[in-house]
């Protein structure tokens, strides 16, 4: 079965599928962060100053990288997420009219009062690459795993993000799960609860305990490299 944990920002979705993975023995899907493909792609930038264009760029990179992990694992794995994020975080640019959310999130609504021409044509951009996306997430997972919003955003400095943006793109997402006609179960609690549950709804047989499960993903996820974009050295092509 190939299963996908969505949620937006803050959500716990890469440690969920960490210690998730651990605890069921089936195997992870994580494709490159957005702060390991921007020092290669658009060096000494942040992604909240990247352009239309550029953004375009860094999306259709992260979906391939997901596609090819997906490929490679074939018919049971745990993603990290899924295309349909990088896609609605583009759609939710074009709804509040900025690529840098933060920086309209003092306007009503925390939308743009002028909107960049170039807008227009990202928007019709975005909206084809939602038509591939969403065909690909059709016809790649059996079901979803929607994590519920219990945790405050992490004010790391790298993501451009506030509560009303990660809303919207919350609300955006579970509908598209239903236009596509996914199943999908949304899940909360503590990491331990999450586990249990998900193994329960999918009849997954836990092949160790939650407390071993949930010790393994901590060193995993503790040996990640969280620097900023702009810290990092390109990698040699």
């Amino acid at each position: 079965m190939k299963i996908a944990v969505s949620g937006t920002y803050s959500s716990g979705k890469t440690s969920t599928v960490m210690a998730l993975s651990h605890y069921t023995g089936v195997p992870r899907s994580l494709a490159r962060t957005i702060r390991e493909i921007m020092p290669e792609t658009f060096p000494g930038l942040k992604l909240a100053d990247v352009t239309p264009a550029q953004f375009l760029q860094l999306t259709l990179r992260r979906h391939t990288g997901r596609a090819v992990q997906e490929a490679l694992l074939g018919d049971d794995f745990i993603s990290d997420g899924s295309s349909l994020q990088e896609w609605l975080y583009g759609v939710g640019r074009v709804r509040f009219g900025t690529m840098n959310p933060n920086a309209t999130a003092g306007n009503e609504g925390g939308r743009a009062t002028e909107v960049p021409a170039e807008m227009a044509f990202f928007a019709q951009v975005v909206d084809q690459y939602g038509q591939a996306f969403k065909h690909h997430v059709k016809n790649t997972y059996d079901a979803y795993v929607h994590l519920r919003h219990e945790l405050p955003i992490d004010a790391d400095g790298h993501r451009p993000m506030n509560n009303e943006f990660r809303a919207t793109i919350d609300t955006m997402l579970l509908a598209t799960l239903d236009e596509l006609r996914i199943p999908y179960h949304v899940v909360g609690g503590d990491m331990a609860e999450r586990l249990e549950t998900i193994a329960r709804i999918f009849g997954l047989k836990p092949v160790m305990s939650t407390a071993e499960a949930i010790e393994l993903a901590r060193q995993e996820y503790g040996r990640q490299d969280f620097r900023m974009e702009t810290e990092r050295i390109p990698a040699r092509t």
